[in-house]
């Protein structure tokens, strides 16, 4: 029997990276993407913080400690989701030398199922700067857990001071806790686990173009942005196409499904189910087509 439970055999990972993973639920892979695909994806970014290209369906998300400080573009804008389908911050989800490694994880048929692009800017409320301990499959109704990994690369150098990603290593041998928002909320969406802190964190300290590719179940988090700088990473989250999906009904994960299905029908999608929403935000990046692909429509 293989000693290796979250990987697969015969891709780019070395024995020892597999065994690293294995380990502790993460791997960081230095100077992963090319800076001049970074700096592209940083142009779009910007240009849809000022207006320049249409959003269309994707998630525009504001600091909300920022809203009132007369900021603007990327000094106002701390996220954007669901853009899988705008061509250029999609050839980051195609990356070979990223998707090379997620098919060392999840196998040879790939969904990017979610997509992010981050940014902290400068002047933000530390509350609002940061994320808390968290577990992505929390937000996500496919399974199983081990055939989903996430992509997450620094734009720029991201360290203590500019809030990196911390990890508790070893976490994703673990369950996926209950989630909520922590007291005095700031963000929409980001939920957290409680009583959890006291665990052994490492930070994330990374350059422009490493990635630190993570296992959904691992115990992860960010803090705020104490600098005068920027922020930014993108981030996606990719599952095996042939993954399963659940019904989270009555479990922990019906928090999350009812606050998703409720910010969907306010976008016009009235009706739209939790698994639908996800299926509708994926985009078959490599393989066979699978279970994301039988929903033909996207938000």
């Amino acid at each position: 029997m293989s000693r290796f439970k979250y990987t697969h055999g015969g891709g780019v990972l070395t024995e020892e990276q597999r065994q690293f993973y294995e380990d502790n639920g993460y791997i960081i892979i230095r100077n992963n993407v090319n800076p001049a695909l970074l700096d592209e994806v940083r142009q779009r970014f910007i240009d849809i913080c000022d207006g320049k290209v249409d959003p269309g369906f994707m998630t525009v998300m504001k600091d909300p400690s920022l809203k009132n400080k007369g900021v603007k573009g990327e000094y106002l804008i701390n996220k954007i989701q669901d853009w899988l389908f705008d061509e250029v911050l999609f050839k980051y989800a195609i990356d070979k030398p990223v998707t090379d490694v997620i098919s060392s994880i999840v196998g040879p048929n790939i969904t990017a199922a979610h997509s992010m692009l981050i940014n902290k800017p400068p002047d933000s409320d530390p509350g609002a700067s940061l994320h808390p301990l968290h577990q992505d499959l929390h937000y996500f109704p496919f399974r199983p857990a081990d055939r989903i990994a996430a992509s997450w690369t620094a734009m720029e150098r991201v360290d203590e001071k500019n809030g990196c990603l911390y990890v508790i290593p070893g976490s994703h041998k673990g369950q996926l806790y209950p989630h909520s928002y922590p007291e005095g909320y700031k963000n929409k969406l980001y939920h957290g686990v409680h009583g959890l802190d006291h665990l052994p964190k490492v930070n994330v300290v990374m350059e422009k173009g490493d990635t630190v590719f993570f296992h959904p179940i691992l115990l992860h988090g960010s803090g705020p942005n104490y600098t005068k700088g920027f922020r930014k990473a993108i981030s996606v989250h990719y599952a095996d196409s042939n993954c399963y999906f659940i019904d989270v009904k009555g479990t922990t994960q019906e928090n999350i499904s009812q606050e998703v299905e409720k910010i969907a029908a306010k976008r016009g999608a009235v009706g739209i189910s939790f698994e639908n929403v996800w299926k509708s935000k994926s985009r078959l990046v490599t393989g066979t087509p699978g279970n994301f692909q039988n929903f033909d429509s996207h938000l």
